[in-house]
């Protein structure tokens, strides 16, 4: 027993290590005021970088005691569409930090259609997470 409580205690320990060195590469980054100024709620910086250490520790706890929610199958829908949606934002939001779209759009000479090629590299992402799920894959 005491064996598993240390385990336990150890895989949290380095699981929020993992978390908040992410979490404080998202901030020193610069992604989460960039995110607040795309959005138009600078004034909600301390609220995002909070929610987002939070999730950081709660997703960490969730997944070292393998914790359940009984939400059903429209649970687990909603829980999917909102975290595609909010991991979505962060990427876009970090793929703007590093000036990555400017560089695609001069190296492939892109002058038409930029917003349908983002529109297609979205659906292109959801057909292949729904796949991989569908398969199996993930669990």
């Amino acid at each position: 027993m005491w064996e598993q409580i240390v385990l336990g205690f150890m895989g949290l320990c380095a699981g929020g290590v993992v978390a908040g060195a992410a979490v404080a590469f998202l901030i020193g980054l610069g992604v989460i005021p960039r995110y607040a100024g795309i959005t138009h709620t600078a004034d909600k910086i301390s609220l995002y970088e909070d929610f987002t250490m939070l999730g950081a520790v709660a997703g960490n706890l969730f997944y070292v005691f393998r914790l359940h929610l009984p939400l059903g199958i429209w649970g687990l829908g909603a829980y999917g569409l909102f975290s595609g949606i909010f991991l979505g934002g962060w990427i876009l939001a970090l793929a703007e930090m590093a000036k990555i779209f400017p560089v695609v759009v001069r190296r492939i000479r892109l002058k038409h259609g930029i917003p349908l090629a983002v529109a297609m590299i979205a659906l292109g992402k959801t057909a292949g997470s729904l796949w991989f799920f569908y398969r199996g894959w993930g669990l």
